[in-house]
Parts: structure tokens; sequence; C-alpha cells
């Protein structure tokens, strides 16, 4: 059952509209709307707030500002992640970030909530902000560590003396921009008060995060704040914490006595949900002439808000990707009025690799070498910075066989040499590589009497699959039909995982239910032994079988629903966990990763820079695949946003303002279907034992992991115009197209 391409188990309840989501809840009654005013500075102070008009429009109960708003609980610093810290929101008259909370209207309507929000009367004194990330680049610090406690900084050999002693020296900067994560479903909630608790119905990818994060806000018992989020329309990042929109809803409910309902704007998510941060990544590769790496050094500065520090781990993962016997790598951040940075879909890694793997393209050019083949010579037998063997590196099969698939030899050896019509036509790689990470995460497993069998945890599932890939792994466990497996999600009253995110959820969730099925299967063996009643009673049950829904022992067999009525009740539920894996001594003693291989073609109008992608191959090594079909098209996912990484995204600041001028989905580009044409994934065999029982790793973020920079170095062999200022837009290539004969 493990493995298979089996169908989404929720996707019936999805496609008949009869999946919950947090905005959805209609079972609290008429429920009060809120609706957020923000800030129309980018910094300064509110001298005053008129909130008298609001406060009588038809419908209104509440219009919350910094003069009444209750009493919070600080940012507690001393918290090691920062969803789990609270959010206080309305706390001053101090303006941080254009579009920052000023103001919230509650009213018995959403058409009366926004009317009044747009009745609050707010002057400022403006202050100087600081918007522009260029031009206070040499105000950046270095923070003490980086995201999830990595080191800022890191240095193995002589870095200097290697790379000006180099045959070969690449030197080059890279740009990056803001961008958003911009999931399907909106930041919404609706929060209803019982009693002294609060059901929070929210859209979040860790519930033990959203509850510490409420109560630390509200100053309440954590017992009293209620998590439900059964099904969520897609994270990204953007929901791994709560937002105002939540805190905010808390708030009223609680004042109000009633349930308050909230929903962002696609233009209120540009500024209130964090965004991955704008970055200049120098990167220089010293190399010989056979094309072996001597020196490498990966240097980032990114933008962070001047109030809340957000560090992404852009250079970490240069650390264990290729062999060079001299290293550095940096970050530093830039203070900036601007919201605050968070995790977007593969943090690190998507804007990290798209520098990294584009400086080795310009290494492979300036040796004359197949792009391929360099990668090849630089495959290290030991991780080259924590020097301790890789638990599963299948980097290189991941090469030749995507090389293989996608025709590599036909590869135009000379930039710009090959035309097709009006179509410069080129081709490029990448390596991928993504850490694989574990957290504490338990769930429950019951038996029920009829021989179906529930499975309990708070962990998410935000469209990735959890619902199936737990189905399959509780199946397989228990000997049962994925039918008689019922997966109950998202409650904060279940058992506590570190939800889903950075592609751990899959993994630590399955290892977790693999654990709980294995203590009851024994629990099972250990009954029919003891029990004469069973005709397996005192056989040895080594060899025993648990297979559509009977235990089999030899020749003999017996219903589960029949075992199942003589054993105590205490004896047919049991807990799975996975640890920290600070606490697991094979991510001490290993470097656990996951492995990719991107190949892409483009064409590139000759009179007008157009790019079309025309296809494009992904390779892949995630050890243990749970479902083939849900990790193929989570890969595939993947590499199109890879793809909209160097085309399309891009949020461009208002220097004046500190706003986004194009924050809505007709102005911030992503891909569309049409943008995308052939595209597939292939995923090696595998199996990691040093990442967990199961030999599974996470999947979902390694195909963004290098997909961006394989279209660029294929636009590059397509032009001889390399951009290194991300996105590759029509502007910045057409003035480097070569002159074509007509």
């Amino acid at each position: 059952m493990i493995g298979q391409g089996l169908n989404r188990v929720d996707g019936p309840r999805k496609v008949t509209g009869r999946a919950t989501y947090a905005y959805e809840y209609w079972d609290a009654g008429q429920p009060l709307y809120g609706v957020i005013v923000g800030a129309a500075i980018g910094k300064g102070r509110i001298t005053r707030i008129d909130t008298e008009n609001a406060e009588q429009a038809p419908g209104v109960r509440m219009v919350m500002t910094h003069h009444n708003a209750p009493e919070q609980g600080p940012r507690d610093e001393s918290i090691p992640f920062e969803y789990w810290r609270a959010q206080p929101v309305l706390t001053g008259p101090d303006v941080h970030y254009h579009g920052e909370p000023v103001a919230f209207a509650v009213a018995e309507t959403f058409e009366q909530a926004r009317a009044a929000a747009a009745l609050v009367e707010v002057e400022y004194a403006e202050g100087r902000g600081h918007f522009d990330f260029a031009a206070h680049e040499g105000d950046a610090y270095a923070p003490k560590k980086v995201n999830a406690g990595i080191a800022t900084d890191t240095a193995v050999g002589s870095f200097d003396a290697a790379f000006h002693t180099a045959d070969v020296q690449v030197d080059q900067s890279y740009t990056t921009p803001y961008e958003f994560s911009m999931p399907m479903e909106p930041h919404a909630c609706l929060v209803v008060p019982r009693g002294e608790d609060l059901y929070v119905h929210v859209s979040c990818q860790i519930v033990d995060a959203a509850q510490a994060s409420v109560a630390a806000t509200l100053r309440t018992d954590p017992a009293r704040i209620h998590i439900v989020s059964p099904y969520v329309g897609g994270g990204f990042g953007s929901k791994l914490g709560i937002h105002a929109e939540t805190i905010l809803a808390a708030l009223a409910a609680r004042a109000l006595r009633e349930p308050v309902k909230v929903a962002l704007t696609r233009q209120q998510m540009f500024q209130l949900v964090g965004m991955r941060p704008t970055s200049r990544q120098r990167v220089r590769l010293g190399a010989g002439h056979d094309g072996q790496l001597t020196a490498l050094a990966h240097d980032v500065t990114a933008h962070t808000n001047r109030d809340v520090e957000f560090a992404e781990q852009t250079a970490a993962t240069t650390r264990s990707l290729y062999a060079a016997p001299h290293r550095l790598t940096s970050h530093r951040l830039t203070p900036l009025d601007l919201p605050r940075g968070s995790d977007v879909r593969a943090p690190g890694e998507a804007p990290g690799l798209l520098a990294v793997e584009s400086a080795m393209d310009e290494m492979a050019d300036a040796l004359g070498m197949d792009p391929v083949e360099l990668r090849l010579r630089n495959e290290p037998a030991v991780d080259p910075e924590r020097d301790v063997p890789y638990s599963d590196r299948h980097l290189i099969d991941c090469l030749r066989e995507g090389a293989r698939r996608f025709g590599w030899e036909n590869r135009p050896a000379t930039p710009a040499s090959v035309r097709d019509g009006r179509w410069l036509v080129g081709y490029g790689m990448s390596a991928a590589i993504r850490g694989h990470f574990q957290g504490p995460t338990a769930v429950r497993v019951r038996w029920e009497t009829d021989g179906t069998a529930v499975v309990e945890s708070d962990m998410t599932d935000i469209g990735t699959g959890t619902y199936t890939v737990l189905t399959q792994v509780a199946a397989d466990g228990l000997g049962l039909p994925p039918d008689r497996v019922r997966i109950e999600l998202g409650r904060s009253e279940h058992p506590t995982s570190w939800g889903s995110g950075g592609s751990w959820g899959a993994a630590n969730s399955c290892t977790a239910v693999h654990r709980a099925c294995a203590t009851l299967r024994e629990r099972v063996l250990t009954a029919v032994h003891a029990d004469t009643r069973s005709p397996l009673h005192g056989r040895n049950s080594s060899h025993a079988l648990f297979s559509d829904g009977h235990v089999h022992i030899g020749d003999a067999s017996e219903a589960l629903s029949e075992i199942l009525t003589r054993m105590p009740p205490e004896d047919l539920e049991a807990e799975g966990e996975t640890r920290f894996m600070g606490d697991d001594s094979n991510y001490a003693d290993y470097s656990i990763n996951t492995y990719g291989a991107h190949f892409a073609e483009v064409g590139v109008d000759a009179d007008t820079a157009e790019i079309r992608l025309r296809r494009m191959l992904g390779v892949f090594s995630v050890g243990q695949v749970l479902n083939a079909k849900t990790a193929r098209s989570q890969l595939i996912g993947g590499m199109i946003w890879g793809a909209g990484a160097a085309l399309e995204e891009e949020a461009v600041v208002d220097l004046r303002s500190g706003a986004f001028i194009n924050r809505d989905l007709a102005q911030y580009l992503v891909p569309v279907h049409a943008d995308i044409p052939d595209i597939d994934a292939i995923i090696l065999d595998g199996y990691d034992d040093k990442a967990n029982p199961l030999g599974a790793k996470g999947v979902g973020e390694l195909g963004i992991c290098g997909a961006g920079a394989s279209v660029a170095n294929a636009v590059f062999n397509a032009t001889g115009t390399r951009i290194r200022d991300f996105p590759i837009t029509i502007e910045k290539l057409l003035p480097g197209l070569p002159a074509m004969e007509r």
C-alpha cells in the first residue's frame, strides 16, 4: 500500500464542496464580520484617529484602535520559533510599515463592516522610512543565527588565497526580488466564544503554533483556545503562523461574546502575511582547468523588517552541495521599514540555488565544459563542511538519468547557435538539494471494534495529500483496506505535531503512524496467543500477516473484528511519536538531504525577447515515496514555482511610501497554463534508513530547488546573454539579444 498512487481520499469531499474551510463554518449561527483598516503610510505615527462616523454607521458593533484594544502579551524572543510567539496588534500609535493594521471594524454584515472601515479617519505624522534595499545595503549587519538556528557564517580552509590563485574564476552578483506565497484560499478565520473558551476556525499550517500564539497574545491558558483547521487551501509558508486577522477576530469575539469572521483581501495579503525577502547574492567560484572547484563562496545580503528579524538561510544549502577544499558562506541583513520576511516555499534553497546554479553554469561556460560534467566532477565524498557522511546521496544518478531522458546530448554547445524559425532555442540544467528535517510529532491510532481504524493528529493537510498518505501508512500497518481507515486532522485536541511545512509533515506524521500501528499489532498478537478462544491461540506469531481485515498465522486466520471485541479497551489505542532532529543521533552523524536535477528547454523570440518554456524535466531522489501520484504532483508544482521565479514573480516597492505597487494577481505575475507546456517529474527508487523507519524524506519543496536556474541557464544558452537580476524579463533581455541575419 505504501508508495502506491492511491487517489486522494479527500478528493470527493473537495470536488463536491463538502470540505469545510475556515471561512465556511456556520454551525455557530450568524457571525459578525470584521474588516481591517491598514496604515496609509510606511513610517510614522498616528496623530489623530476618529472612529465616530464609523461607530454610528448601520450595523456596526465595534471599531477597535490602539486606544481601546485590550492589553496583549508581548512578543517573547526567547521562544525559539517565531510561529509560537505572541503576535500583538494595535498596540500603539507608531506605524512600522505600509498596510499595518490601525483599526478594525466589526459589523453585522461584511458590507457594513467594509463601509465602516472606510469611514475611519486617520491622520499621520509621516516619518522618514527606509524602503530602498539597494540604497541601504551598507547598513547590513550579521544576525546571531539564521532561520532554524543555522550558523550565520561558515569558513573552511583559506578561501581568498585559493580563489585568487585559481586557473578560472567566476565572481558575480545575483539579485532576487520580494516574493509572496499567494495561496488560493485567503487568510481567514472564524472565532467563536463559548464560555471562557474560544474556538478558532483558522487556515493554518501548524495547529500547535496557532494555539500557543493566540493564547500568548490574549494572555490566556492555551487549553482555552481550540484550533480547528481540517482543510487548508494552500499555505506555502504564509500560514505557518497566525496573523493580524486571527488576533483581531479573537479580541473582538471575546469582547463582544459573539462569533467574528474575518478574511483578508488579496491586496491585504501583500502586506500582512509575510514575504520572501529580496536578496543580493555574491557567488565566487575558483576552479582548475579540469573543472575541479578549489574555492567556493556564497555571500548573501537580504532585507529584514527592522522590528521583527527574519534571516532566510539562503547560503546554507551551498554548504553541502559541491566539493571544494576552501569555502566561505555568510548572511547579512539590511533593516527596512517594510513588512517582515517569512518562510516562503523552499526558504533559502529557492533563491540560493537560483544564484549558485547560475554561477555553476557560468563556470561551465568559462571552462568550455558540459554543465552536467562540471557537476559530476565536483561530487563530494562526505559533506564538505560538516565532514560527516551523507545518509543517502543520489545526485549523480539524478544528473545522469535526467540527461539521458531529456536528450541532453543535443544541447547547443555554443550559445545563440540554434534557431527554430523566429525562436532562439536553448537548453539549461541545474542540480537540486534540500535538507530533510524532523520535528516532534505525535499521532494516536485507535481500533474500532468493527475492525476499522481511526488516526488522530493535529497535523494539517494544506492540499498536499496528508489525508491520503496517512491512510496508506495506517492501512499498510494494520492490514486494512484504505476505506476501513478514517483520518481526523487539524484539531488542537488531537496529539501534537509540527504540522505541515518545511517538507517535514508527511515523513514526521507517517513515521508516528507507523510506530503506533506496530504497537497495536503487537497487542493483537499477544492477545490471540493467550486467548484459547482464538484459532491463533499458541501459534508462533513471528510470521503473522495482517491483511484484508484479518490476522493470518500459517494456515489459520481470524477477523480483526472478532479479536478486538475480546481485547480490553485500553489496548485498542496507541500513540506513535517522532523526536526533534536535535535529539536524534542520525541527524548529527549524517548529512540527510534530498536531491534532484532539472533540465529545461526554452525558446526566445529573436525580435521581442519573449521567453517561452518549451519543456522541463526533473529527476529526484527522496528516499521511499509514500504516494507516487501525490509526490509527482508536488514536484511538478514546485518546478512550476521555480519557472515563475525565474521569469515572472516580482513584487515592486513604491520607494516613496513602502507600499507594494503590484499587490494583486492581475499584476503580481505567476505562471498560468499557457506558460507551462510539457513538464514531467521522475522519482528514483530509494530508501533512506537514516531518515526514519519508513526511509521517506520530504518532497514538497525539492521541486522548486534549482528549477529556476535551469530555466535561466537555458535562456543564456539560447541567447548568449546572461541576466543576473531576477526575474528575467523582456526589458532586461532585449538589449543583449544577438543581431540576427534576416
